[in-house]
């Protein structure tokens, strides 16, 4: 379950080793804004009924006071935004850096007991294809299930916001990577003043958010640097856990057969940047490739995946067992039958259930604290 709140307010103040968690603007709007270009395709400054897909405009239709067929600005900023139900102490809305005019920021969800000593920490990555979700995915469905009893059991979780990818704009999949390698490095810098550990760090996404948690515990920590002034902060990761994320962009046998060629075509818009040249194309998909890190001494993995995905196709997880098998590296994988993508049933209950990915979810991380 998920505290509902309204965040009408500034932005929370800390004192993180003399850096500041505020901006001149409520995170209401910024969350607001984020909504507004993401899904304004036509720059008109409104979201209307047919820029989104029916399921989006049901959620969206709720704000739509004045009942003109279109989402403004000011009434995206008044959507209920959800923050885990956890029991101890929260920081929101930090911010940890500020790129190309967007802002970014976190939240932290302290041990329900308190932090004792400096805690080890969880950073969380969301779902949504590179190009949507937000941190707000933390307090939702299996994952925030997973995360809550993490809480419980001493972990700090950490929800990171990146920038997302849009048609024709700028970013691309190794930004998603790159900003949430610096929520990271911020964390690290500031570790004294959070109370956290950061030769303790684990990592837990789902989807795309699995495949940037993969990135983050494989690549080394100097790789893919973003915020000259978090280079070079030092930090360890520990263990992770990818819910049906991606690990190969080069092998499109890894792809559904009937539409491989178009599954790596939408892929590679978000891999490429639209001045990309040609002859850069495979060593950009070679660098998102999370099995291209690993190796006998990489942080353990633990692969979950549904053998009915057609989004992602559990061959990933199969991949990625064969070559840690070859160089004999922690990776461990747990196939979920009858399960779609986001743990969908198809055609009959997902067998483990959910109840079970949560607590292998669960156990996997503490075997490794």
């Amino acid at each position: 379950m998920s505290i509902k709140l309204t965040v009408v307010a500034l932005l929370m103040c800390a004192d993180l080793a003399g850096s500041s968690t505020t901006t001149a603007i409520p995170y209401a709007e910024v969350y607001a804004r984020r909504t507004l270009r993401r899904s304004d395709t036509d720059g008109n400054g409104r979201i209307e009924k047919e820029e989104v897909d029916a399921k989006g405009w049901r959620r969206l239709a709720r704000l739509d006071t004045n009942r003109d067929g279109a989402i403004t600005l000011e009434e995206l900023k008044a959507t209920k935004i959800s923050y885990m139900d956890s029991k101890g102490e929260k920081k929101l809305n930090i911010l940890y850096k500020q790129v190309n005019g967007k802002s970014l920021h976190l939240d932290l969800y302290y041990p329900t007991e308190g932090p004792q000593a400096k805690c080890p920490l969880l950073v969380y990555t969301h779902g949504g294809g590179w190009a949507a979700g937000s941190k707000q995915g933390a307090a939702n469905g299996t994952r925030g299930q997973a995360m809550l009893k993490l809480v419980d059991a001493g972990f700090c979780v950490a929800a990171v916001n990146y920038r997302l990818y849009r048609k024709g704009g700028t970013v691309a999949m190794r930004d998603c990577v790159i900003d949430s390698k610096d929520a990271i490095r911020y964390l690290a810098k500031h570790a004294d003043a959070l109370g956290i550990d950061p030769q303790r760090v684990f990592t837990l996404g789902d989807s795309a958010g699995g495949h940037i948690a993969q990135m983050l515990l494989l690549s080394p920590p100097e790789s893919l640097p973003g915020d000259p002034a978090l280079a070079g902060t030092p930090y360890k990761m520990v263990a992770g856990v990818s819910y049906y994320g991606p690990c190969d962009f080069e092998d499109v046998q890894l792809f559904n057969h009937d539409d491989r060629e178009n599954f790596k075509d939408r892929f590679g818009a978000r891999i490429l940047r639209p001045d990309t040249d040609p002859k850069d194309k495979p060593a950009l998909y070679r660098e998102m490739g999370p099995i291209n890190y690993l190796t006998k001494d990489s942080p353990p993995l633990l692969m979950i995946q549904g053998d009915k995905d057609t989004t992602i196709p559990v061959k990933h997880a199969y991949h990625m067992q064969k070559k840690a098998e070859a160089l004999k590296a922690p990776v461990e994988i747990m196939i979920i039958k009858n399960a779609g993508h986001n743990w969908r049933s198809v055609g009959a209950p997902i067998d483990p259930s959910h109840e079970a990915i949560v607590e292998r979810t669960v156990s996997f991380l503490i075997e490794h604290l």
